[in-house]
């Protein structure tokens, strides 16, 4: 039997991938063996969105867990790179309302020191009970005015107090009908609440070891047309330069119609995986990184929602499986004739879990 073996590149699997070709002349019959996958040629690497510079340099996680960049901009001017509109409909709800709640208190201080500098006399009252300290006077008049209650306890007295009553008047009109427009949106913007499981698995899988994560709906509402794209990224020697590689992982299905409990996405570890036969050290060492993005289109707000997250070395639990998510008595319950109403429940306190496996020595 003759054999002639042809390496490209570079023997290391961490320098450009190798493809082997053996040629078994048996019978005339050419063989072929399985080869590595190639990492993402440069044009899809612009697709993808991380340049080259970055693919050298930064050493650091890409994508955060809840799906933010560890980018910034800098060089833009204040008002290039201000955008409050966006900054408020995106922060979250507890800033949105100390901003709301703080915004209204400095609003009607500032109107309290104009009603203050009109004169002591600006602000007059014949109402018992009304001898409070002139600031605090003028605060509560502010926000009756700001509001439009306008008890008429205090009364503005001179152009002045009147001039600031009428643009105070103007500005609670136009601040609430923003706030409202703020508020209203920020419940009506479509976005995506999918939960990932906090760690990745690596379990058997028929026959070979599988990469798996855990994703649901955290919602109730309805999400069809769910798809996943997960890319594999490490550094590796290329021409003596240590430069950061990326692989897309083929997955056991790239999406599923309905999510309606949950989805456990695949990658088996076979011949063709960018993964196979490397070590948790190795992969550390290399500043591993999984990439994954999903998509899904919401039936309530008929559009298009994603969300993405990222697994490192350290995220990946090798020799375990997730727990079984179904409650037992539900899925009991559904299983009887005579209880056809029941539904089919899902534990989301068994999310998470995971339970240790064997492991395959070659996965």
């Amino acid at each position: 039997m003759l054999c002639i073996a042809f390496a490209l590149g570079q023997k290391n699997f961490r320098a450009a991938p190798v493809i082997l070709l053996q040629r078994r002349l048996s019978g005339g019959i050419e063989q072929p063996m399985v080869s590595r996958p190639q990492p993402i040629n440069e044009q899809d690497l612009r697709d993808l969105g991380f340049g080259a510079v970055v693919s050298r340099e930064s050493h650091q996680r890409l994508l955060n867990r809840n799906g933010s960049f560890n980018v910034e901009r800098r060089g833009l001017g204040v008002r290039a790179s201000l955008n409050l509109y966006h900054a408020l409909l995106t922060m979250p709800w507890g800033q949105f309302a100390l901003l709301g709640i703080g915004g209204y208190l400095v609003a009607n201080a500032i109107f309290a020191l104009a009603y203050l500098a009109c004169g002591p006399k600006s602000l007059i009252t014949t109402a018992p009970g009304m001898d409070l300290p002139p600031f605090l006077r003028a605060f509560f008049f502010s926000v009756e005015t700001i509001s439009t209650i306008g008890y008429g306890n205090v009364v503005p007295i001179g152009i002045g107090a009147n001039v600031v009553v009428t643009v105070e008047a103007l500005a609670g009109l136009m601040g609430f009908a923003i706030a409202t427009g703020l508020v209203f949106a920020r419940f009506s913007r479509p976005t995506a609440n999918i939960v990932f499981s906090s760690h990745a698995v690596v379990a058997p899988y028929q026959g070979i070891n599988a990469l798996e994560f855990r994703v649901a709906n955290a919602r109730s509402n309805e999400l069809i047309e769910i798809t996943a794209k997960v890319i594999f990224s490490r550094f590796e020697q290329v021409d003596g330069v240590n430069t950061r590689r990326y692989y897309p992982l083929t997955l056991e299905r790239d999406g599923v119609v309905f999510l309606p409990l949950t989805w456990t996405v695949v990658h088996p570890i076979d011949e063709q995986s960018p993964l196979r036969g490397e070590s948790p050290e190795a992969l550390r060492k290399a500043n591993a990184e999984i990439l994954v993005l999903l998509k899904a289109f919401d039936e309530t707000f008929s559009t298009i929602v994603q969300t993405c997250t990222s697994y490192i070395s350290d995220d990946v639990v090798r020799g375990a499986r997730f727990a079984n998510a179904f409650m037992a008595d539900a899925v009991a319950n559904f299983a009887k004739k005579s209880r056809r109403g029941e539904k089919v429940a899902v534990d989301m306190r068994l999310f998470d879990i995971i339970e240790p496996v064997p492991e395959r020595l070659n996965g």
